[in-house]
């Protein structure tokens, strides 16, 4: 049986299921392991990982600990109670904004790998290139939020890192844009957002990409990185405050066992707060060497959960009504059996977006899609109700094909 429990409880023989935490809190090659030691709690402990599931069906149990299903079931009442704020009112529709947003994550990735080669050739950054491309994230995002983020969902191995930086940028700009904050703040954060990242590219390859367990000496290395690219940064006179703030402290937690300067809540700034949520969201929904990545509707609910230690509970709240539970290029199934992609939040209720319905689960097979509305009753555009996310490979679809209809 899965359980969770507090990492305070964990003992010798316990069966980790899962560290429940991003893969950069611990030093594991794994998230499913047999506790064999102390000093495998003891990291646990010092990584900063409050709970974790664990499986009583494979080592010691916690009699009174609560079910993994108990445990996810009260988060999603709790979900429910934010399910009803209003969310940002698009310009246009997804599928006219589209294309300019394709034109836009190309520009930008391209820009973001040019920065790297450049830092790791110890040139300055050049600001002025890359001014322009966060103006057009930032009016994209502007339009509809939906589709550069959409699109940014999208990563191989090889262009992650790259793209990475872009879709925390994006994220970042609508995260401020959603709380009203003034354009030139939201600008500023946007530039934090995209060049974020710079010091990764002193990171050895076959470091930032290792499959397999990092050494204390490798985890080091990573871990430099915030304060490598602060120092990168600070050679451009152009880059202010705000960016080289998000820079350094993306990683800092509000419990204090992030890094470089393990900061507590009230040390680490609010656009750097957003930042780390921002940052952790894009990371655990793509897929890597050495973890496959969750649904942007699992992740959401990680970040909740974690909120209760490591990111600002408020901040949190606020990047799921950003977003939305359900964000644009959600896999939904309704209570109807019919799977649909998320094409658009509602204004108000963050349970019925538009969706874009393609397959039907108990037949197996595809229909002809058509939009729903599910704030809206049948006979007038909805009359179906979201049961929960889906996995896209469990059904070998691929949901981002029907974004728009024809």
């Amino acid at each position: 049986m899965l359980k969770k429990v507090d990492s305070s409880q964990l003992k010798v023989g316990m069966f980790i299921h899962d560290l429940s935490c991003d893969w950069m809190s611990h030093p594991f090659m794994r998230n499913r392991f047999l506790l064999s030691s102390e000093d495998e709690i003891r990291k646990i402990v010092q990584a900063g990982i409050h709970d974790v599931v664990i499986d009583s069906s494979k080592g010691l149990d916690v009699q009174d600990a609560p079910t993994l299903q108990e445990a996810q079931e009260a988060t999603e009442q709790e979900l429910l109670e934010l399910a009803t704020k209003p969310v940002t009112v698009m310009r246009v529709s997804l599928g006219e904004e589209l294309s300019r947003a394709a034109q836009v994550r190309h520009q930008a990735s391209s820009l973001v790998r040019t920065v790297m080669a450049d830092a790791r050739l110890g040139k300055a950054i050049e600001i002025g290139q890359v001014q322009p491309v966060v103006q057009n994230i930032t009016e994209s995002i502007l339009r509809n939020p939906g589709a550069l983020v959409g699109l940014l969902r999208i990563k191989n191995k090889d262009d992650y890192t790259f793209l990475h930086s872009v879709s925390v940028c994006a994220l970042l700009v609508a995260f401020c844009n959603s709380r009203g904050m003034a354009p030139e703040v939201t600008r500023q954060a946007g530039l934090g957002g995209l060049l974020h990242d710079t010091g990764k590219a002193l990171v050895p390859d076959e470091v930032l990409n290792k499959p397999a367990a990092l050494t204390d000496a490798e985890f080091a290395v990573i871990r430099k990185h915030p304060e490598d690219g602060y120092n990168i940064l600070k050679q451009s006179p152009e880059v202010n405050d705000i960016a080289l703030d998000i820079t350094l402290h993306h990683h800092e937690r509000c419990d204090g066992s992030g890094y470089p300067h393990k900061l507590n809540g009230s040390q680490i700034s609010e656009l750097a707060q957003m930042a780390a949520i921002v940052d952790v969201y894009d990371a655990i929904t793509a897929d890597r060497c050495y973890h496959k990545g969750m649904s942007a509707a699992a992740a959401l609910r990680k970040i909740y959960e974690w909120s209760k230690f490591h990111f600002n509970p408020v901040y949190a709240q606020e990047f799921m009504r950003c977003v939305g539970i359900y964000p644009v290029g959600t896999l939904v199934l309704l209570e109807s059996g019919r799977l649909g992609v998320v094409v658009e939040p509602h204004e108000t209720n963050l349970l019925a977006p538009k969706v874009n319905v393609f397959f039907h689960t108990k037949k197996n097979v595809y229909i002809k899609p058509e939009t729903l509305d599910l704030s809206k009753g049948l006979g007038f555009g909805g009359g179906d109700k979201i049961v929960g996310h889906e996995s896209a490979a469990k059904w070998n679809v691929d949901p981002m094909r029907f974004l728009t209809l024809a």
